[in-house]
């Protein structure tokens, strides 16, 4: 069967679902649906063994905020997004300790600079803390790092985030990456969040070291926006939906890897950036978002 490519817990679900026509329940995997001020939210949690073989993805949970109407743009749209997304991490973090951000991805490249797009939003406060400790006594310590990509800084993403945790001794880390998804309609539409860390590059089927607990020595959540469709994963699924019963894996794959994504990428993503870092301040700090903006102007 062709594989299609996706980061998303949510649609790894779904293709296990529609292989073989399966409709029986995936032992390992519970999936739950609510709403967040008006947004769909997936949670997918991963249970065991059976789970991870099932999905390819290691055991955790993984929640998949669906801002398809944010795009409406209507009232209160970028205040309940933040606040959807904020409610969703703060579930998965610790209610104390420091904190490292990773921006992941290149700033240069659009489609991947979701990462260092959305540190230009997060509140840095680790210094401030030290400098001011009666001023900043009720906020949590917040460093940020942006890694660069292998490819301009000579250096592995990993390599760059284990020394830099290794002299900040953070409680947590919280990466922040653009993804893949299978279908169109959720690029630029979704948040993921989850417990289980992540590898950098793997939605462009550039695959580095991982960042997880037991590479960092810390916990690692990750939050990720998808930005773009494997060529082959679309046209499988353009043709499937056409009636077409078996698709050729070798030819799709023939011509190398292409990536696809939209016309407005550079607005979306950054509204969806700004979107992730003002939500990761919600879930860390005690901030309405007239205070953050207040803060980061």
């Amino acid at each position: 069967m062709f594989q299609k490519r996706t980061d998303l817990a949510l649609e790894a679900r779904e293709l296990w679902q529609e292989s073989a026509e399966r409709t029986s329940r995936l032992s390992g995997v519970k999936a739950t649906k609510t709403r967040q001020e008006g947004y769909p939210v997936t949670r997918v949690d991963i249970l065991d063994h059976r789970g991870e073989e099932a999905l390819g993805k290691p055991v955790g949970s993984y929640l998949t905020v669906d801002l398809t109407t944010f795009w409406q743009r209507k009232a209160d749209f970028f205040e309940r997004a933040v606040r959807a997304v904020g409610s969703q991490l703060k579930q998965l973090l610790p209610a104390e300790g420091s904190v490292l951000v990773i921006g992941l991805g290149n700033a240069a490249m659009t489609p991947d600079a979701v990462g260092p797009l959305c540190l230009e939003s997060v509140l840095v406060t680790r210094h401030l803390i030290s400098a001011m400790p009666r001023q900043f006594a009720g906020f949590r310590p917040v460093a940020v790092f942006r890694t660069g990509v292998l490819g301009t800084t000579g250096v592995e993403s990993a390599e760059a985030v284990r020394g830099l945790v290794e002299q900040v001794k953070p409680s947590l880390v919280i990466a922040v990456d653009a993804l893949a998804s299978r279908r169109m309609g959720r690029v630029c539409a979704t948040v993921q969040l989850s417990d289980t860390g992540i590898v950098p590059g793997s939605g462009v089927g550039n695959h580095r070291s991982a960042l997880n607990a037991e590479t960092l020595g810390v916990p690692v959540f990750a939050l990720g926006v998808p930005t773009v469709v494997d060529a082959a994963t679309l046209a499988a699924d353009l043709l499937e939906e056409s009636g077409v019963e078996q698709v050729d894996e070798q030819r799709l794959r023939d011509n190398g890897t292409f990536m696809v994504t939209t016309r407005d990428i550079d607005q979306q993503v950054r509204d969806l950036s700004k979107v992730v870092g003002y939500g990761i301040n919600w879930a860390l700090q005690d901030l309405e978002i007239e205070e953050m903006n207040a803060l980061l102007s």
